[in-house]
This record gives C-alpha cells, structure tokens and sequence, in this order.
C-alpha cells in the first residue's frame, strides 16, 4: 500500500457503533489545503453532488463541533464535518485535480466505494428476502383476524388491505402506489419493496392482527378503520423519527429475481 493510501487510512475514525467516518479539517489537510476555507467550497460541492445522485446528504455529512489544536498546543472549538465513505469520494471527485495526492485518492476512493456499494447491495438483499419471507407468514395471519373480525369474502379483505394502506401511505391505496412505483399490469407492490418499506409494513401488519385480537373487533367497516389506524400510527412514527415517507421510498427489482438467484445458489455444489 502506498504512502498516499496509508494517509487517508491513517485518518479514518470510528464511532462507538463501528461505523467509519473521516474529518473534512483531517481530510483537507491530507489533501493539502493549507487554508480550510478553500476546501470548504470542495465540500459543498460535494455535498451538492451528493443530492443530485439522490442520497441523503444528512446520512453523509454531519456537521460537528469539535476542539481542533490551532498550534503551540493551544485548542478551539470549530465547525467540523464527518464525512462517510461515499461522501470522500465525491469529496476527492471535487478536489484540485493538480494535486498527485488527489489522483491517488480517487482511484482509493472509487475502489472502496465500489466494494461497499457492492456489500451493501447483498445486505440489502437477504434483509428484502427475510422481511418479505415474515411479511407472508403475517399476512396470513392478519387474513385469520380478519376473516374472524367478519372480513370473509375476497373483495371485503382487498377493501380491508387498501385501508391499512391509505393509512400507512397517507390516502393512498393499493392502486396509487402500483401507479406511483411505476410498476406494470401484474407487479406485485409488495414484491418491489425495498427492506425498509417492507419493515413498515410487517410492523403494519403484526400490530393490525394484534389489534383485531386484543381488541375482540367485530365487522367489517370497524375492522377497516382499525387497520387504516394502525397504518396511520406506523406513518405518525416514521414522521416523528424523520424517516422518509414511505410512498417517497424508491422502487426495487422485483424480489421474485432475488428468490431465484438465491434458490440457484442452494443448488450449486460446494466445492
């Protein structure tokens, strides 16, 4: 590993929950900016960059006050911003190209940034397959409350359904979100979720069940409302929590791709 590689390892840091981050004044002194001011207007930039690619720039850059030594040993507080991986390699993307550093930077960046998106990506997908796997089992159960509640005939529980949806969705049913996801004739909403919206909407489901039960409800119009509460109760607390809506959420391949390729790998002999 070259002396330049070591330098950006050299300051990465760790929180107490063992995710990495890097100082932008640690950082920019890395890169060779003698005065920060300048580097300043690299990590706007990136920041913007950041937007555009449609991430979350607070899961990114986290603007801090930390105690910096300003010489003979002497401390002051100033503004500093944690950076995560991807946010130093739009960082580096922005960065005086003249600079031999920054063009050793690039390539280390888009590299690790590289092999995260990929680890993330698998992670990703076991978390879609597990919730989707839980979301049919309680599914099937809120189906058991349901029936028991008086919701019996198939068009009765689809009316059922598309309440704890406009719950959860914020008015909008069953059909909105197919429309909204962009999905075709036949797309299953539930099989495009990602991990995150399908959380929600096991959360949505275990507590509508558990409500139906607990609560004895009997009937059909009093088993909707029930279930558009609980919807709405999952949305009230994504809100407090400042999640994102999960009508904003985007669209995932179809989770049938994911189940095939994993039933394929069942099926490859060990080496």
């Amino acid at each position: 590993m070259s002396n330049q590689i070591t330098a950006f390892e050299s300051i990465r840091r760790t929180n107490p929950a063992g995710n990495e981050f890097w100082s932008s004044r640690d950082f920019s002194k890395v890169l060779g900016y003698a005065d920060y001011r300048n580097f300043q207007s690299v990590i706007e930039s990136a920041r913007t960059a950041c937007f555009n690619s449609g991430q979350r720039v607070e899961d990114h850059f986290v603007e801090v006050t930390e105690m910096v030594e300003i010489g003979s040993g002497a401390q002051r507080r100033l503004k500093t911003v944690m950076m995560s991986r991807y946010a130093c390699y739009l960082v580096i993307q922005n960065a005086d190209p003249s600079k031999e550093i920054v063009a050793h930077g690039q390539t280390y960046f888009s590299i690790q940034t590289r092999r995260q998106e990929l680890s993330d990506a698998e992670i990703e997908e076991k978390r879609r397959l597990s919730i989707r796997s839980e979301l049919k089992k309680h599914n099937s159960q809120l189906a058991d409350a349901a029936k028991d509640a008086g919701v019996i005939e198939p068009r009765d529980y689809a009316i059922f359904q598309n309440h704890g949806y406009m719950g959860l969705y914020g008015g909008l049913g069953a059909q909105d979100i197919h429309r909204r996801k962009g999905l075709k004739k036949g797309d299953q909403i539930l099989d495009h979720m990602g991990s995150t919206e399908l959380a929600a909407n096991l959360f949505r489901a275990t507590q509508a069940e558990e409500k139906l039960r607990r609560e004895k409800i009997t009937g059909k119009d009093k088993a909707n409302k029930a279930h558009r509460e609980v919807g709405a109760k999952v949305r009230q607390t994504i809100k407090e929590l400042g999640g994102t809506m999960p009508e904003e959420l985007p669209t995932a391949e179809s989770i049938k791709k994911l189940e095939s390729k994993a039933r394929k790998a069942l099926k490859k002999p060990n080496n």
